[in-house]
């Protein structure tokens, strides 16, 4: 029998919302008490979004000790956010995604233990996508959007500086990396990865201390951080962020195997309408030698061979990454602005209202 501290953990996640956020289902049990002891899941059902242990402590009726106790184990297990201001270690609440699942493979580590978790989590997905599929999503206001690759844009075109990568690397003093959730997911359970980086999931300004302390990850410089990308665009990864223009906290450097919204983006019937980073493949008849690289390379299964030897693009496809244009041998592949793609909101704030209005 599940025991009710596991029951009140799922009505509790269930309203925090995000993604996988709980279904009433056997395999969410079996992974809740994996991840979470009995008093860690109590802790966990009494956090609020942020404080201080001795904050917490009077919530939860425990000595600040105690507490402290408690949540620096969660905290470094990934099951609740911990981040320090002036001193003082804020512990905040998390979503299971983006947020906790992540959370536990970010050390790159192949315990057992690791090996156990990964295998209940993919259960509980599957399970989850079994009574609730992913291909009945409707489209609403995108919540993530792609950053095309910026030296493949074509010449003539405004680029905006929230379109280019290296804008947040320049302005953000502090940048970490850690191991992409999704791709050691797959490793610990023995799947093929296709040759793709692993420690390429990329943090800026305030988690970057989080992720390094709690997580396993760690601090890159601007020119590592550049040597990361390069390393992603060669491989054929895709740049996807939160879809806000001031700045953004993270950027995945996702692969369309293994990738938990990239993969579900894909069952759809037209991705483009999900994310989208406002540009679109141009073809060069005179440089393409019509070698196929780019429809191989292609995430989105967007291109085919067209007349004359020359690819097409399906625009309900493509969501204009760029993967096809940086893998050109003949270089005969630009990104072009599409005319009147709207700017994403400015912050956060701007992209849950827009969210909500979608909705309604």
């Amino acid at each position: 029998m599940t025991e009710p501290v596991y029951k009140e953990l799922l009505t509790i996640m269930q309203k925090r919302g995000g993604g996988y956020a709980g279904m009433d289902i056997p395999e969410f049990f079996a992974m809740a008490a994996a991840l979470f002891t009995p008093e860690q899941a109590a802790m966990n059902n009494a956090l609020p979004r942020t404080g201080t242990a001795k904050e917490i402590a009077e919530l939860v009726g425990k000595t600040e000790a105690e507490t402290e106790t408690i949540l620096e184990d969660m905290a470094n297990s990934g099951l609740c956010s911990a981040n320090r201001q002036d001193g003082t270690v804020y512990y905040g609440s998390a979503i299971f995604m983006p947020g906790i699942l992540e959370w536990q493979f970010m050390t790159g580590t192949t315990t057992e233990r690791d090996k156990e978790k990964a295998r209940l989590i993919d259960a509980y997905k599957k399970a989850h996508d079994v009574v609730l599929p992913r291909s009945e999503q409707k489209p609403t206001f995108a919540g993530t959007r792609v950053i095309t690759v910026d030296r493949t844009i074509e010449d003539g075109n405004t680029v905006n500086t929230y379109d280019q990568v290296k804008t947040y690397i320049d302005k953000n003093d502090s940048i970490g990396t850690a191991a992409c959730y999704c791709r050691h997911k797959a490793v610990l359970l023995d799947e093929d990865t296709h040759g793709m980086p692993n420690q390429v999931c990329m943090s800026f300004g305030a988690g970057v201390d989080f992720m390094v302390e709690r997580l396993g990850g760690r601090k890159l410089t601007k020119e590592e951080a550049m040597k990361v990308l390069d390393e992603t665009e060669e491989a054929g990864l895709i740049h996807m962020t939160n879809n806000v223009t001031d700045n953004i906290s993270f950027m995945c450097n996702c692969d369309r195997w293994h990738c938990v919204h990239v993969t579900g983006l894909l069952e759809q019937s037209k991705p483009a309408e999900f994310f989208n980073s406002g540009f679109e493949p141009l073809f060069d008849p005179e440089t393409c030698v019509a070698c196929e690289t780019c429809i191989d390379r292609c995430p989105a299964t967007a291109l085919e061979m067209g007349d004359n030897d020359l690819p097409v693009v399906d625009l309900d496809r493509c969501f204009g990454c760029a993967v096809c244009a940086t893998g050109c041998p003949s270089e005969a592949i630009s990104m072009a602005a599409k005319p009147d793609y709207p700017q994403p909101p400015k912050d956060n704030k701007a992209l849950g209202e827009a969210f909500r209005v979608s909705q309604s």
